[in-house]
């Protein structure tokens, strides 16, 4: 369970800063075709509203697979944040203690102010942060034209050499090459992929290193009228930093099966996972 900020969404900090568009961009970066940064512009304009407007809440199937486990969860929007019960692990539904320990787990959470608040807090301190490093997206990479397929626009992007970024998170995401496919009509972000194209070292390699070729992919669909959610998220970035503990990310987080939430509270969505 966790807060549901409007513009959050992906787990990774470069997925989220290319998703999470703001309003305020730079003038043209140098070298990008001006049609294809028009576009972006456009997708940013859109993506923006749809932030300040979407009030929409849902219900879905969340299937989330890392290096520690498969598991596969039920999660319930409200105006209040989101709640999700685990229902699979590792390929079999839990055992009767572990359906247990899961409504104990919620009802805690939804009994626990501080909890929600700190759930809320961390949200706030992830939008700040995508929001700041998307700022930058005109400057840091160039952007060009790619292929049209109905009412698909793919826009290619690579590192631009120009480009000064002040923090750990905007050189990240400065190195990274990809694909931005856009639905012209509406002018929504349905799929961004992208890859290192260098390794990233910290500390001159000496604290840590991201590895190249790293790669992520987040696929936005419409699950309702007019309704565009994240759909499929895909990140797997590997490194390593002092002592040899991970740093990269292996994640695939895939939700299907949405509809409409008729959580009010969280206390409505814990009554709905059988949680009350």
């Amino acid at each position: 369970m966790h807060c549901r900020p409007r513009l959050r969404g992906v787990l990774s900090t470069a997925a989220i800063t290319m998703f999470l568009l703001c309003s305020s961009l730079p003038a043209q970066s140098q070298g990008s075709d001006p049609s294809a940064l028009d576009a972006v512009r456009s997708a940013v304009k859109a993506e923006l509203e749809a932030n300040q407007t979407d009030k929409s809440i849902w219900t879905y199937r969340e299937s989330n697979i890392t290096p520690e486990k498969n598991a596969v969860y039920t999660s319930i929007e409200t105006p209040q944040g989101t709640l999700r019960r685990l229902i699979e692990l590792n390929g079999h539904p839990l055992s009767p203690q572990a359906a247990a320990a899961e409504t104990r787990r919620i009802q805690n959470y939804v009994n626990d102010p501080a909890a929600q608040a700190k759930a809320r807090k961390a949200a706030q301190h992830d939008d700040a942060q995508a929001t700041e490093l998307s700022k930058m997206l005109p400057d840091a990479f160039i952007w060009t034209r790619g292929g049209e397929n109905g009412d698909l626009l793919t826009l290619n992007f690579r590192p631009n050499p120009d480009f000064d970024p002040p923090d750990m998170q905007s050189r990240v995401m400065g190195i990274m090459v990809g694909q931005m496919i856009i639905s012209k009509d509406s002018h929504r972000i349905r799929t961004l992929r992208g890859k290192l194209s260098q390794d990233v070292r910290i500390g001159w390699g000496i604290l840590g290193k991201l590895d190249r070729g790293g790669t992520f992919d987040v696929e936005r669909r419409m699950v309702g009228d007019g309704y565009w959610q994240i759909t499929e998220t895909h990140v797997h970035i590997g490194g390593h930093a002092l002592l040899f503990h991970t740093i990269g990310q292996q994640e695939d987080d895939v939700k299907t099966e949405w509809k409409a939430s008729t959580a009010q509270t969280l206390r409505d969505a814990a009554q709905q996972l059988g949680a009350d």
